[in-house]
């Protein structure tokens, strides 16, 4: 009994303790990207969709398996009026590698202060984000929340989200 009510209240610490809601405007965020920029949510109100997808830490199993899913299928999200990034609390210089080594031909964020992944909900009390994936409409507002992301289908399932949720594709723009 005691290692269960151990086991339950470690489950209980981990998970993230705010929660954003559909409908929700999503917090802005100012975060350097693998690419050199300084990527921000504001610029892209009005103009594009934003899919936000958290990753837990770079050069990990799940994450690697995410990173590749996005890096060899990003065909599927291009056709969309979406801009799409990875983001984890790790130092910029580990997802520059990380990046690298999985030929990620899009951005991943880096929250080192681990601000915006609070505010998000998103981090844990291990000081890691959970795997969780926004969608963000153009005018802010959260459109859908993944919390069950698979790491291998993720590009394929985030297409397939984007569709579901009526994002035009680059063509109808």
């Amino acid at each position: 009994m005691k290692h269960t009510i151990t086991l339950v209240l470690l489950i209980l610490w981990s998970i993230p303790s705010f929660c954003l809601e559909i409908g929700d405007v999503a917090p802005d965020f100012s975060l350097e990207g693998t690419d050199g920029q300084i990527h921000r949510l504001a610029n892209h109100r009005g103009e594009q969709a934003v899919v936000l997808a958290w990753f837990p830490k770079a050069y990990t199993r799940g994450c690697t398996i995410e990173c590749k899913s996005l890096a060899e299928n990003g065909h599927l999200l291009n056709k969309f009026s979406v801009s799409y990034f990875m983001a984890s609390v790790d130092p910029i210089e580990k997802n520059i590698g990380f990046a690298k080594q999985q030929k990620a031909d899009f951005p991943l964020l880096s929250d080192p202060s681990k601000q915006v992944a609070r505010a998000y909900g998103v981090l844990g009390e291990t000081g890691v984000a959970a795997r969780h994936t926004f969608y963000i409409g153009k005018d802010g507002k959260i459109l859908a929340i993944d919390k069950n992301v698979n790491p291998a289908t993720s590009a394929g399932d985030m297409a397939a989200k984007l569709t579901e949720l009526g994002i035009t594709l680059e063509a109808n723009k």
